[in-house]
């Protein structure tokens, strides 16, 4: 063992049991014997007496933090998630390891980073790859939890049978089962880059921004209300063995596109009133002195293979944002039933999303490929019963593969070896107070297989390179006075001292010796 990792290991242990010790304390006396870490990998008892918390686990899919507790830019109507932050710990600077759904949730739940799980696409699943290493909700089923899910954790077709309790490979549609009604978006032709003016769409090309749909009452027999009802049965089911302690995923699929969402959730939104990004444009544009590789030429998600007007974009960000308040409905619903069956002052609740996600800035419409703020950056909530932390928000830098370590330290399980990231639980008890590496990292493959881009966050800046030593070039913004990523400082002489140990922190996390 090297001596920086032997330098990282004796710190992390050491904030494990300060932190672990620190929560114990401020815990409900039930509560208590969950907080501190001890041996029990493989137990099927959690000995008697003890009452380990179970856990409640949000996922939702494409979900950048545009909620109302995020101050964020559209401000989506977001009262449960809110709520969550408002009663638990809201991590304000939560960054995603991959800006692609597998990838990240492979390297979120089993705590290695994606280019040690290889997986860089949606094709390959995680637990085929490495039949070794244990997944998260696989470990608490090691320890005696009961561990039900539904709807998308792993990504869809590629989960852990072996994690779960009952399996039964259902994962509900991100399609609606009952028919809304179809929105129709304003059509307006547009310059492309050519200058030519852009056909319009028939229906043979239509994307996923022409598949808004409106939902029949609040969108019964829709995948995300089927996945809460779910939920709900599941708690109710996990309520009827007390003794036992659960941990019940619920993996949301909104916003994903296509956008749909009941006619209500839209009417909570105009579109007329959005403000479209100050950089925003017709069609992916690459701006002037940003490398080529930082926009992908066609969009993955929505507008692909077509140009988007003004009036077009604003319907859009409406039926992602009505999406997105439909989403947090159904969580809402949830948690009512965990309130109602009397389990929420002995469960933690967690909620993230996978990724994050461009609304338009710079003509993008998607996820892939984006290691700007907009693409890394995801809500994350904690909320643990009586913690000290609780009811304000954290903004020290974290990464989703930091949950696996959190999760083993607050249930007291023991941490697999080679699982990464850093514990969370001292946040949960002093969100602002102790000294903290705010270092976060992503990554992006474009076929797959090799590392094309990686991206290094800290307090200060966020800085990108493409290909190794930047071949492909390289991307600096200052998050605090450019907040939009409008100005690339990457080739500022100013500048060149801070781009060369960002430079260094790059190449040894995507290229270690």
């Amino acid at each position: 063992m090297g001596e920086q990792e032997k330098s990282t290991t004796s710190r992390r242990s050491f904030l494990t049991k300060a932190a672990g010790a620190a929560l114990a304390a401020s815990l409900p006396a039930g509560a208590q014997s969950a907080a501190v870490p001890k041996s029990t990998a493989g137990n099927k008892s959690h000995g008697k007496g003890k009452r380990p918390l179970n856990v409640l686990f949000f996922m939702s899919d494409d979900m950048r933090p545009e909620l109302a507790s995020y101050n964020s830019r559209f401000n989506a109507h977001s009262p449960n998630i809110d709520a969550l932050g408002a009663h638990g710990v809201r991590f304000d600077r939560n960054y995603c390891q991959f800006p692609l759904c597998n990838p990240s949730r492979s390297s979120l739940f089993t705590g290695h980073l994606p280019r040690e799980t290889g997986v860089l696409g949606n094709s390959a699943a995680v637990v085929k790859a490495h039949p070794e290493w244990i997944t998260l909700p696989h470990l608490f089923r090691q320890n005696g939890y009961t561990t039900l899910r539904t709807g998308k954790l792993f990504h869809a077709g590629l989960d852990d049978p072996a994690a779960w309790t009952d399996f039964d490979g259902d994962v509900e549609s991100m399609h609606p089962t009952t028919i809304g009604k179809k929105m129709d978006l304003p059509r307006v032709q547009i310059p492309m880059a050519d200058g030519s003016m852009q056909p319009l769409p028939d229906n043979a090309r239509a994307d996923h921004s022409d598949e808004i749909l409106v939902l029949d009452g609040d969108g019964e027999g829709a995948g995300d209300y089927l996945v809460a009802d779910r939920a709900i049965k599941m708690l109710q089911q996990v309520a009827a063995d007390p003794d036992k302690p659960f941990f019940v995923g619920c993996g949301f699929s909104k916003p994903h596109s296509p956008p749909q969402a009941p006619q209500r959730f839209f009417d909570m939104y105009d579109a007329e009133k959005i403000t479209l990004p100050p950089d925003f444009a017709a069609w992916p544009t690459v701006p002037a002195g940003f490398p080529r590789a930082a926009i992908r030429p066609h969009n993955a998600d929505l507008f692909i293979g077509r140009g988007a007007s003004e009036a077009e974009a604003k319907q859009v960000i409406r039926a992602y944002l009505a999406s997105i308040s439909w989403a947090d409905w159904n969580l809402g619903r949830v948690v009512a039933e965990l309130e109602r069956l009397k389990l929420r002052d002995n469960t933690v609740i967690v909620f993230v999303a996978d990724h994050g996600y461009q609304l338009g800035e710079k003509g993008k419409w998607s996820k892939a490929g984006s290691l700007f703020e907009g693409g890394t950056r995801v809500p994350l909530v904690i909320d643990i019963p009586g913690a000290k932390g609780n009811g304000r928000a954290c903004t020290r830098m974290v990464q989703s593969l930091d949950i696996y370590r959190t999760m083993c330290e607050l249930a007291g399980l023991e941490v697999p070896a080679g699982v990464e990231g850093t514990s969370l639980v001292p946040l949960l008890q002093d969100p602002r107070g102790p000294k903290w590496d705010s270092t976060a990292y992503s990554i992006w493959s474009e076929d797959g297989r090799t590392i094309h881009g990686t991206a290094v966050r800290t307090e200060q800046w966020r800085y990108a390179e493409y290909g190794k030593d930047a071949a492909n070039g390289a991307m600096l913004f200052d998050v605090h006075a450019d907040p939009m990523e409008l100005t690339n400082l990457a080739d500022d002489p100013k500048h060149a001292a801070t781009r060369a140990e960002l430079s260094r922190l790059v190449n040894a996390y995507s290229y270690p010796v």
